[in-house]
């Protein structure tokens, strides 16, 4: 238990073998649902959500207009509420708002690594060891919307309260993610994804509700559609070697575009991308030496 807060990080499993197992089958490539157990964890309650954003900086907080289409650039937009009356008052406010980097606070970074703890074995027979772990929260009102886009970072999103619809895309697939969008991003451009009608045919819709929790692989094209009732979502993440060599891959061919080139996107897993990675992180040492 945290002296702080009086919370405990986890006082239970909250992946049961069979979720584990469900698991590890299907990472990193392979969206699946499985069972969890966190849905009436204390420091995910509204107001123990509420009086988090109270305490994280500007930069960890993101809220936004509900009733947005599927492609947009979804920057916050003005809602008219404060991050704490947003949360406290999602049920009406119009609203979906995210919590970044949860793990700011020591309360729920040993909840997050709790979380992560029990996968581990899973996640590191595939892609190594599990870096850079972080937590975003996500409360929505009714029928909110998150707009196409795409995610750096393995995830695993857990439904707490409400329901919701994940639509994903085949991750690596030019048609639903350009590949010059993924350089762009990865040299520090946004992630947001220019939405067509006609990609609607590719997606694959996931619903899940209390004790579900989703596989995200990542950069899988993704937009989330609220159900009818307002919902808290938690995303546990991490990165991995196979991750950050993509990521360098995509940068160094980003580089040879704009050279003149059309360059083979990188692979997907198992391929190790190593020699584009490899190639960037030289480039990447000597630019910043000069």
């Amino acid at each position: 238990m945290d002296a702080r807060t009086g919370f405990t990080a986890l006082d239970r499993t909250v992946f049961d073998e069979g979720a584990r197992a469900a698991f590890a089958a299907a990472y990193p490539e392979s969206p699946a649902i499985i069972r969890h157990g966190l849905t009436d964890h204390p420091l995910l309650a509204l107001d123990s959500l509420a009086a988090l954003a109270g305490k994280l900086p500007d930069r960890s907080i993101e809220y936004n207009r509900g009733d947005l289409p599927i492609g947009i650039d979804g920057k916050p937009a003005p809602t008219g509420l404060g991050i704490e009356d947003t949360i406290r008052h999602i049920a009406t406010s119009n609203s979906w708002a995210v919590l970044k980097n949860i793990e700011q606070d020591p309360a729920y970074e040993a909840l997050l690594l709790g979380l992560l703890s029990e996968l581990r074995a899973g996640i590191e027979a595939k892609t190594g060891a599990m870096l850079r772990p972080q937590g975003f929260v996500f409360i929505s009102s009714p029928n909110a919307v998150t707009p196409y886009h795409f995610d750096p970072e393995h995830n695993i999103l857990l439904q707490l309260v409400g329901s919701k619809v994940m639509t994903q895309f085949p991750a690596g697939d030019p048609c639903f993610a350009p590949d010059a969008t993924h350089e762009s991003y990865h040299s520090g451009g946004p992630r947001e994804l220019v939405w067509r009608d006609e990609l609607a045919a590719g997606g694959r819709e996931f619903p899940i509700g209390p004790g579900e929790a989703l596989m995200v692989p990542v950069m899988a094209p993704h937009f989330v559609r609220n159900g009818p009732a307002s919902s808290i979502s938690l995303s546990i993440t991490w990165r991995s070697d196979w991750s950050f060599a993509e990521a360098d891959a995509r940068c160094w061919n980003g580089l040879l575009r704009k050279a003149g080139l059309n360059p083979r996107p990188p692979g997907r897993w198992p391929r190790r991308n190593r020699a584009k990675a490899l190639a960037f992180r030289a480039w990447r040492r000597v630019a910043g030496a000069s």
